[in-house]
């Protein structure tokens, strides 16, 4: 089988062909971060106005990479959410209008699933089950993973995802959106320990997030040291929420018992974050698996491969068009379940 993927719940348009015997054909992506970037952040109808212009030309792009015509298509993934609603609606409405005019099925995927599968892109791919530890720009979750669809939300975001405390704290320091690489490259110039911010939550049972104190802190300790601080205060604010990451792992590893752990989303590309997580894992004697850098971010490739599994499944999306910017993981069922 061979799926068209499209990812646009943000500010990525992302397109993408997998076939189930011979891999990823190809995968075409366009960032909207210059267009952001005198904003801040992301402005919904900027973001929706680029997809409509970016979207076909991708699509053209990857089908030429792929050196295919779309009549050896299969079907047709397309992101149904959660996102930004107006940038759903156009994946969803051209990857509909697409499967329609081909003669082929479609599929909405969710955003999520779509991260938390990513690595299984890659040569070695993680076996069921593990915990996976989902932190992209919107969205930190920790999910026990015992099969496709299977999903167990352990612990997620009161507030702040982790991704989202990164680019605000970022956006404190006057650097440039987004943020969050930009903050890790100035936290790698910091001294560490001249600043100790909490670590939220870790005081206290349960498997949830909040960061949005995290910036609170930072706000006031930049207020109080200023610009010259600045280094030691990103590689403060850094060291806490990687620790604060790798807490709520070990947690829930200990309370699943699973010795696999995935990675996944913008966030999991962070340097610190990994050696961290890779220290926590060979101590316990298990193993970390991640998504390639380039598919850490919002990409087609992880929405082709989600959407394959399903559409293998039997599993296609009605004559209509929907999408879910709030859309719970756990909601979720295995490929052709009832």
């Amino acid at each position: 089988m061979r799926v068209l993927g499209i990812e646009t719940s943000c500010d990525e348009t992302g397109i993408a062909i997998y076939d189930d015997e011979q891999g990823l054909l190809s995968h075409a992506l366009y960032s909207q971060v210059k267009l952001h970037a005198d904003y801040g952040g992301v402005v919904p109808e900027l973001a929706s106005r680029d997809h409509v212009r970016k979207l076909v030309p991708l699509v053209r792009q990857a089908l030429a990479d792929a050196n295919i015509e779309p009549s050896s298509l299969d079907g047709v993934a397309y992101t149904a959410g959660p996102g930004l609603i107006g940038a759903l609606l156009v994946g969803a409405c051209a990857g509909r209008s697409l499967a329609y005019a081909w003669g082929i099925p479609a599929v909405a995927v969710h955003h999520m699933e779509g991260h938390l599968l990513a690595p299984m892109l890659e040569e070695t791919p993680p076996e069921f089950p593990f915990v996976a530890l989902l932190v992209s720009g919107g969205h930190t979750l920790l999910v026990q993973v015992d099969g496709i669809g299977q999903y167990q939300v352990l612990g997620e975001s009161t507030d702040d995802a982790a991704g989202e405390a990164f680019d605000k704290t970022a956006k404190l320091m006057g650097l440039d959106y987004p943020g969050g690489p930009l903050l890790a490259k100035l936290a790698a110039q910091g001294t560490p320990g001249r600043f100790k911010f909490p670590r939220p939550m870790t005081d206290r049972p349960g498997l949830d997030f909040s960061f949005s104190g995290l910036k609170t802190f930072a706000a006031n300790t930049i207020a109080a040291h200023g610009e010259e601080a600045l280094p030691d205060i990103a590689r403060a604010f850094e060291d806490a929420v990687v620790d604060t990451l790798a807490i709520k792992c070990r947690r829930a590893l200990e309370q699943t018992g699973l010795k696999r752990l995935v990675v996944a989303g913008g966030v999991s590309a962070n340097v610190h974050l990994r050696a961290q997580l890779a220290e926590l894992m060979e101590s316990r004697g298990g193993e970390v698996f991640y998504p390639r850098p380039e598919f850490c971010t919002d990409n087609g490739a992880m929405i082709a491969y989600a959407g394959l599994q399903r559409l293998k499944a039997g599993e296609t999306q009605p004559l209509v068009v929907k999408g879910q910017p709030r859309w719970p993981l756990d909601s979720l069922s295995a490929p052709g379940a009832a």
